[in-house]
């Protein structure tokens, strides 16, 4: 969540830096017809305004690519300030009542701080609710950039299809303090491929931090 345009510009050449994927969506091969086409590329861009109670807010961007089982994702200002990374990761998914996706990764962060990170998105959906997860542990060195284990999850609940609203958790270090945990709750509206929410953490609390955010998909 860094400087809105520069974040988020940065974010999308990470993730949609790849030849062709335009054609690709739109053009199935020569000798096949739209039902036998391969998959297409699908892209989504987010945007975080963070809004810590005992600190400066800020801006933070994820931008994700994914054709068939390949995803391709990068993120500025998530694992610290003034830091960017970027993941491959392949996934898995399946089940009709209770659907599932897990999507193993591996990256590496640069900028403030630095090193490998593997990590792990993951989410199943049964009826209206809904959970999912994304970790990873940035294994750095003790004496510039300690290990690091991060965390955000989600539990929500969608009524309808433009609404969605839950409990939000994550492990971070990004805001400082002695809070380990960042509890809270969530909001969520959607439009067509466009979502607006907002994340409330630590409620009434001096460790209070208020994110809203904008996705879209496309």
């Amino acid at each position: 969540m860094r400087r809105p345009v520069i974040a988020l510009g940065t974010a999308l050449g990470i993730a949609l830096a790849v030849p062709g994927a335009w054609a690709q969506e739109t053009s199935p091969l020569p000798g096949t017809t739209p039902e036998e086409a391969p998959p297409g590329w699908n892209f989504t861009a987010s945007g975080y305004w963070n809004m810590p109670r005992q600190g400066q807010s800020y801006m933070s961007a994820i931008a994700i690519a994914e054709h068939d089982k390949l995803h391709l994702e990068g993120r500025v200002n998530y694992e610290a300030m003034h830091s960017e990374s970027a993941f491959v990761g392949w996934s898995f998914s399946g089940g009709e009542k209770i659907a599932y996706k897990v999507t193993p990764m591996i990256g590496f962060v640069g900028g403030s701080i630095h090193g490998p990170i593997p990590g792990l998105e993951a989410s199943v959906s049964w009826n209206k609710l809904d959970y999912y997860i994304e970790a990873e542990y940035l294994a750095g060195s003790v004496a510039q950039t300690p290990s690091y284990l991060y965390a955000w999850s989600e539990l929500g609940y969608r009524p309808v299809d433009w609404l969605r609203f839950g409990f939000v958790m994550q492990r971070t270090r990004i805001y400082g303090g002695d809070r380990e945990f960042q509890r809270g709750g969530l909001l969520q509206l959607t439009y067509k491929k466009v979502t607006v929410g907002t994340y409330w953490f630590n409620p009434g609390s001096s460790d209070q931090v208020v994110i809203t955010t904008l996705t879209v998909s496309f």
